[in-house]
């Protein structure tokens, strides 16, 4: 459930935008120098590249989150408890295979990030269903608590209240990385004798609450990246193919933000 954490992700990538044309979709830029044959024949015509538009963005992101929800809906009903734990494991082996194509192969197009949002969906199913039987009511206020995160985020972004800079971005990234640094560091501490760890998930510890509180607020940061990410690569005429990165981004720190939420939620129910 930990493992899609956003700094281990594709929006590692130039958060300014960029980082598409390192990515090799920048060949277009250098005339022919890549793609075109030494010796073009007559009527030959260089491959087009179109623009991404705030379009291209929305409908894939769109698309993308559709196919999550589907999949979690789907393994919420057709799962079975019995065997939710074996297919939770095959479906997070399956998620950080994709994202490590993606994030290092530096490829992102319809079939990877969709199918990355499927296998995405089934992990979140599961962890939705197994935290519902136990806090009836909890992935309702998890969902409505990450649509106001989204709202805010995004108003925030564009009102220019929270300006995203390359200190910024890296701040950003190193406190994602010390998050997922603290969650390994708590998952080993609980496998290898602590019954609670290191005490960033015990519903009992103070610690608890603020390291989600925090963890929520890391997430919405990395939505202004992605936010900036987008309004850079359509300023800069970045490929179209540029908004399948885009869309991969905002699934990962929207799913990020929800997981959170739900488990701060958990908290709270746990209690009454």
């Amino acid at each position: 459930m930990e493992s899609r954490n956003p700094a281990f992700r594709g929006n590692a990538f130039d958060q300014r935008g960029a980082a598409y044309g390192a990515a090799g979709y920048g060949a277009p830029a250098y005339g022919g120098q890549y793609g075109a044959p030494g010796y073009q024949a007559p009527g030959y015509a260089p491959p087009v590249s179109r623009a991404m538009t705030l379009d291209d963005v929305v409908v894939r992101g769109f698309l993308s989150l559709a196919v999550l929800v589907v999949a979690a809906a789907v393994a919420w009903v057709a799962v079975p408890t019995s065997v939710a734990v074996p297919v939770l494991v095959v479906a997070l082996i399956a998620e950080i295979g994709i994202w490590a194509f993606i994030t290092f192969g530096r490829k992102a197009n319809a079939p990877l990030v969709l199918a990355f949002a499927a296998v995405y969906g089934v992990v979140v199913g599961i962890v939705s269903h197994s935290y519902n039987d136990v806090y009836h009511g909890v992935v309702f206020q998890a969902v409505i608590g990450t649509a106001l995160a989204f709202g805010a985020t995004l108003a925030v972004y564009a009102l220019r209240i929270v300006r995203v800079t390359p200190k910024f971005a890296k701040f950003v990234i190193a406190a994602g990385a010390a998050l997922i640094g603290l969650m390994i560091i708590n998952l080993l501490v609980h496998l290898f004798g602590g019954d609670q760890g290191i005490g960033i998930r015990d519903p009992g510890s103070p610690l608890a609450y603020v390291f989600s509180v925090v963890a929520i607020l890391v997430g919405c940061f990395f939505l202004l990246l992605d936010f900036d990410a987008v309004e850079q690569g359509v300023r800069q005429g970045a490929p179209e193919k540029f908004a399948w990165y885009c869309a991969f981004g905002l699934v990962l720190s929207l799913v990020w933000i929800y997981l959170e939420i739900l488990r701060l939620v958990s908290y709270f129910s746990g209690r009454d």
